[in-house]
């Protein structure tokens, strides 16, 4: 059988990181005997600059048939903010349930980190975001706009339902890591006190099914600080969508930056989609200077998630191989290779490797 994987280069840089994270792809399968099918799709910008289409419904339906979507980045200098991320992210998220965002924050040897005194047997923790809910549900409006007396509502949706499965996942997500065996609820009870009531009981109930994990709270801003002070602390941290969104970017900054953090939209009966997280850079596009080993992670964490656990084992023990022994810096332009002669250096190490993860 072969997975049948979506295809979405995108915007910006993000054809170039997605053709390394392919190149990976291919060899990893030719090493560990998969087969798959590509499907592209050329969503993005440039494609609702001559269409003014995002992403009409035969697409999404197409990709409700697929095993995992491959992402590249969605961005376009040209369109306005939040066309894209509505008409083609957060549908893709929304329609085909993709109610966890996870995030792995991991430093590895090799790679700078701007916390003093840190390194990568501190810095190793998940975050586990609510992907489909809470303040990006796109529920609100305005009254009397344009004028001087204008309102804007903005409402954040949180069900019994959303809530706990997304818990629930943070809690099986634990177990399977078998690290630290501590889940921390991330959240605002003292002020968003409707919300994260619901949350907090919520945690409270699930966490009677699983024996063994120790639980923690803090609110958004003390996790904020203790990422910075002490990311050593955390295992999986659980959050809602907005906070969710903030703190995985900070967790980027402290492994690294943009050039390596990647994360999963997974819909664990379903279609997951897996991306790099940083934006599609379009002041790069074209020059060979980004790094694609974020993009090479999230092709990681999608064979992770396929399966492939050999597979997915094979590209982190190469990428860190190269973070170690070969890149300057993860910044654009100063790691000292162009973006394909990243892809090349991780490829090689692949198959000069005889075993992986066994």
């Amino acid at each position: 059988m072969a997975y049948k994987i979506a295809v979405i280069p995108g915007d910006g840089t993000g054809p170039e990181v997605v053709a390394e994270g392919l190149k990976v792809l291919k060899a990893v399968s030719e090493k560990f005997k998969f087969k798959y099918e590509l499907e592209y799709y050329g969503l993005g910008g440039e494609r609702y600059l001559k269409t003014k289409e995002t992403l009409p419904d035969s697409v999404l339906n197409e990709l409700k048939q697929m095993d995992a979507i491959y992402l590249g980045a969605i961005g376009h200098p040209d369109v306005k903010p939040g066309i894209l991320e509505q008409g083609i992210l957060l549908k893709i998220r929304f329609q085909l349930d993709q109610y966890i965002n996870l995030r792995p924050v991991k430093l590895y040897p090799g790679v700078e980190t701007p916390l003093k005194d840190k390194g990568p047997e501190d810095i190793d923790f998940v975050v586990v975001r609510e992907n489909s809910e809470g303040a990006y549900a796109g529920v609100g409006g305005f009254i009397k706009r344009g004028t001087p007396d204008e309102i804007a509502i903005q409402e954040a949706i949180h069900t019994r339902k959303g809530v706990e499965r997304c818990i629930r996942y943070a809690f099986a997500n634990c177990r399977k890591r078998n690290q630290k065996n501590k889940v921390t609820l991330c959240g605002k009870t003292n002020v968003l006190t409707y919300a994260f009531d619901l949350w907090e009981r919520t945690f409270r109930e699930v966490a009677k099914e699983f024996e063994g994990i120790e639980t923690d709270y803090a609110h958004v801003d003390a996790i904020c600080m203790w990422m910075v002070k002490n990311p050593e602390w955390f295992d999986v941290i659980v959050t809602d969508n907005m906070f969710g969104d903030i703190i995985t970017d900070l967790g980027a900054m402290i492994q690294g930056g943009l050039g390596i953090a990647a994360g999963g939209n997974i819909n664990p009966n379903g279609v997951s989609m897996f991306e790099p997280i940083g934006g599609s850079a379009p002041k790069y596009t074209g020059m060979g200077v980004v790094s694609p080993l974020a993009a090479i992670s999230a092709c990681q964490m999608m064979l992770g998630h396929l399966g492939e656990e050999k597979a997915a084992r094979g590209i982190e023990e190469a990428l860190m191989k190269v973070v170690k022994q070969d890149v300057r810096s993860l910044s654009a332009g100063k790691m000292g290779y162009s973006t394909s002669e990243v892809g090349d250096l991780v490829v090689k190490y692949i198959n000069e490797s005889s075993e992986f993860g066994v």
